[in-house]
């Protein structure tokens, strides 16, 4: 449900500046890093108490949502489902990360992902979370189903 009409780099940077103008009004240390299919950082944001350990979580579950085409929770679930391991599928926990906080940019009427979009900096279930609600705002999408871990950020 949560899909672009058209997305390029002026939208990655559109989509970035309100999420963090979003997290500010919340009070919300957060760190957030839009991505291509292939890896070019088209929007990053890091909050005075991110580090470069979020700058690698965020590269981290990118590579995640694209390689699997599905937000870095779900992707996260249904390998503990199927009792499989990053390993167990050839990816490296270097490259890799099982935990909620990227989500998949997709347009509409198409399955392909091309691009991410990822959190950090909080509980990785809480990236999800802000990353789900600012996008549902963002594409007028209130309908759009949301993780039922604590009220939207």
């Amino acid at each position: 449900m949560l899909r672009f009409d058209t997305f390029d780099n002026e939208s990655a940077y559109a989509l970035g500046c309100f999420m963090v103008q979003r997290a500010k009004e919340l009070s919300l240390d957060v760190a957030l890093s839009i991505r291509s299919s292939d890896g070019a950082v088209l929007f990053q944001y890091l909050c005075d108490t991110a580090t470069a350990l979020n700058d690698n979580w965020l590269r981290r579950k990118a590579n995640t949502v694209i390689k699997m085409g599905a937000s870095s929770l779900r992707g996260t679930y249904t390998l503990e489902s199927n009792g499989e391991t990053i390993e167990d599928n050839g990816l490296s926990k270097t490259d890799y990360a099982l935990c909620g906080g990227g989500f998949p940019v997709r347009l509409k009427g198409t399955e392909h992902v091309i691009g991410a979009v990822c959190c950090s900096n909080m509980y990785h279930i809480a990236d999800h979370e802000f990353v789900v609600d600012r996008l549902r705002e963002y594409l007028n999408c209130p309908e759009a189903p949301s993780y039922p871990y604590t009220k939207p950020c």
